[in-house]
Order: C-alpha cells, then sequence, then structure tokens
C-alpha cells in the first residue's frame, strides 16, 4: 500500500511540473531494496513554446533569404524593362503585354538565372514567350504559346496610347522595374484597364504601381500586398511624378 502511495505522489507531481521523474518503490519483502517502477515524461509549455519559435526563425530565415535572392538577383540587371521590350519585339513583332524578370525557361536557357520574359502578341493572333539576358540584352530562346484570352487583351488596348515599355519607363522613377503587365479587366483596380507594374527600392521593398494606358499616369496599387516602409507616402510621390515620368526614365 505505502509503495503505491509512493508511485502515486511522484506520478502526480511530474505531470504538475510537466518533467520527468522516476518512481522509485520499495518491495514488501525487502524494504532496504528499490525497484524502478515506471519513468512519466510530459512535454513542458516551455519545450513546445522553443519549439514554435524555432519553427517561425526557420521561416523568417528562408523568407529572409529569398528576399536577399531577389535583391542580389535586381541589382545584377543592366537591362531594363523597356530595353528587354524592345529586344523581343525585333525577335517576335507585335505588341508586348507583359515583361518580368524571372528565372529562364528551359527553353530560355537552363531555368537556373534571371531572364526577362517577354509576352508578344503578333498581328495574326499568336502568342510568343521572348527570353531576355538581362546582362547584355541578347535573345535567349522563343517559343509561341496558346492563349485563349486575345480577344480581351486586344479589346483592353484598343485606344490606348501608352504601351508596355512607356508604362515602365513611366514607374521606373519609384524603383528598379521587375514586371510589367497588361490589367485587361481592371481587377485590381477601378475597373479600367491598366498597366499593372511592381517596381524594387534600393533598400529591398517592393511596391506595386498603376500606370493609365491613355495618359500614363502612375498611381499606387493599394490593393496589393507591398513590403515597402515607404507605401504610405507613394500615393503623394506617383501624382507628382505621373505628368513627366515617362519622358526622362530610362
Amino acid at each position: 500500500m505505502k509503495r503505491n502511495i509512493v508511485i502515486a505522489a511522484v506520478t502526480a507531481a511530474a505531470l504538475i511540473g510537466g518533467g520527468t521523474a522516476t518512481a522509485l518503490a520499495t518491495t514488501d519483502d525487502d524494504p532496504g531494496t528499490t525497484t524502478r517502477q515506471t519513468d512519466v515524461r510530459g512535454a513542458s509549455d516551455d519545450d513546445a513554446g522553443d519549439r514554435a519559435d524555432d519553427a517561425d526563425d526557420d521561416r523568417d530565415d528562408s523568407r529572409d533569404g529569398d528576399r536577399d535572392d531577389d535583391a542580389s538577383r535586381v541589382s545584377s540587371v543592366k537591362v531594363t524593362a523597356a530595353d528587354a521590350i524592345a529586344a523581343a519585339l525585333k525577335k517576335a513583332p507585335g505588341t508586348a503585354v507583359s515583361a518580368e524578370l524571372d528565372d529562364a525557361d528551359d527553353d530560355g536557357d537552363d531555368g537556373e538565372r534571371a531572364a526577362w520574359e517577354v509576352d508578344v502578341l503578333s498581328g495574326d493572333g499568336t502568342w510568343h514567350s521572348v527570353w531576355i539576358d538581362p546582362a547584355d540584352g541578347k535573345v535567349l530562346g522563343s517559343e509561341t504559346d496558346d492563349e485563349d484570352d486575345t480577344d480581351e487583351v486586344r479589346a483592353a488596348l484598343k485606344g490606348t496610347s501608352v504601351d508596355a515599355a512607356e508604362a515602365a519607363k513611366a514607374a521606373a522613377g519609384h524603383g528598379t522595374v521587375t514586371s510589367v503587365e497588361l490589367d485587361d479587366d481592371g481587377d485590381h483596380g477601378d475597373g479600367e484597364a491598366a498597366w499593372e507594374v511592381e517596381t524594387r527600392s534600393s533598400g529591398g521593398g517592393e511596391q506595386d504601381w498603376r500606370v493609365d494606358p491613355k495618359n500614363g499616369k502612375v498611381t499606387a496599387d493599394r490593393s496589393h500586398h507591398t513590403d515597402s516602409d515607404d507605401s504610405d507616402d507613394s500615393d503623394d510621390s506617383g501624382s507628382d511624378d505621373s505628368d513627366d515620368s515617362g519622358s526622362d526614365d530610362d
């Protein structure tokens, strides 16, 4: 009976303390002999909290690494989005609908280095993807694509006077342009077609902009999440720069 009481007491103490304890009991036959009965283990709240903190730290490190990789890739770019579009149009004449700094496709390169991917809609309705080397502007490769939104894109482009290259130049005053794309249905803005441009500042922050395809006015796109700490000031800077943003920036 005394042995059972001792075991129960030690077990309860271990559970309450969240730690590990070993219950030692005295046998009935030999009061001087002790026998190991059981180990009681429990994960403490502190241990669980430490594991959660470690997981959060790993995720933070991963995000920091991705941002560092992106910043390094952008800093090595010598060819602007506008120049990449011009080079792509020489390879595949038509209307550039988007340009994005990304890893090259297998058809354009080995997939491990940065490249501009420019999507072009030709006059006969054929879509082309052209990869441009961001270091020297050379064509890395191209392929023909099948798209089902040709009519929508053409409708959005009708009556516009600002093309993708000009939209990229208009937003270049806010940072290095990493992508420009036609939003043909206005889902992310005011219901009107616009050029969506993403820039990266020298500090590594990203910002999204909308460029009016009729007058080139640049405004901050509040519908996208941004890492930029200066986003509260973006509307003012975009409005003030919109009148001359398309003329001087390369």
